[in-house]
């Protein structure tokens, strides 16, 4: 590996539990040891899950009576200016209320076959006037024939626009986005591979072990469930997703999937 690259891979599996027969003890031992420090991380992941659900329906409850209140301040035209600051305000919050439920309780995928190039590219529309903004130069590099998947398309979606918007949000103006796919041998079946690649400020070292932990983020507004949202979507999909960086350089976050 190049002095300055760092890789980060993020799929669990039960299949390491089955490898174990026929090793030396010392090495079942560390299988082991490995898979009972996975196992205290997922029970800390259900906990916070549960905890945040708990949460965020409660902050859910006494939003919607705020947000009635405050619309009514707003068609009565009191302080009409200070009511749509709130407004703007409550809209964030339950925007991050509504990402912490999605994080504790997911919806399981509706699967059916999905054309992977046209979820990318309707994804691509959607942020336009992102990319337009910031003068962004968008490359696109389809190699995978057919480009079909057994996915839930909406969800999808929400992974390839926030991974999307990750790499807008670390690039200046005249920055470059690149989005490509493959098709790659996986034990004898087919995976379609999609890269996102930006020229941004890349993500330091020290920050890529954190990078799909849930609630860890660098950014001044962000929830740090973004991530680890999408990271769970393409688990549930059988796929796998990870993370290159260089510091400066940018950053190519990689999805398999497996084809349909």
């Amino acid at each position: 590996m190049e002095k300055g690259r760092h890789l980060v891979v993020l799929n669990m599996s039960t299949e390491s539990f089955s490898k174990n027969r026929g090793r030396k003890s010392s090495d079942i031992w560390s299988s082991s040891h490995v898979s009972d420090e996975n196992m205290r991380r997922l029970d800390r992941l259900a906990n916070l899950g549960t905890l945040s659900a708990g949460v965020a329906h409660e902050i859910k409850n006494s939003l919607t009576a705020i947000k009635t209140f405050i619309e009514l301040l707003i068609q009565k035209g009191e302080d009409k200016e200070l009511a749509g600051v709130v407004a703007k305000e409550l809209s964030r919050i339950d925007a991050i209320v509504s990402q912490m439920l999605k994080f504790a309780s997911p919806r399981p995928p509706a699967f059916a076959t999905v054309q992977i190039h046209d979820v990318l590219d309707h994804s691509l529309r959607l942020l336009q006037h992102h990319i337009s903004g910031k003068m962004i130069s968008v490359k696109h590099d389809y190699r995978a024939k057919p480009a079909t998947a057994r996915a839930d398309e909406a969800q999808l979606q929400q992974v390839f626009m926030n991974l999307l918007l990750n790499a807008l949000e670390a690039m200046g103006a005249n920055g470059t986005l690149i989005v490509s796919t493959d098709i790659a041998e996986n034990g004898g079946k087919k995976d379609v591979v999609i890269k996102i690649r930006d020229t941004g400020i890349g993500i330091p070292n020290e920050n890529l072990p954190r990078l799909f932990e849930p609630f860890f983020t660098t950014k001044k507004n962000g929830t740090g469930l973004g991530l680890a949202i999408s990271q769970g979507i393409i688990q549930d999909h059988h796929g796998k997703i990870e993370a290159h960086s260089e510091v400066y350089k940018g950053s190519t976050f990689t999805i398999w999937l497996p084809a349909a």
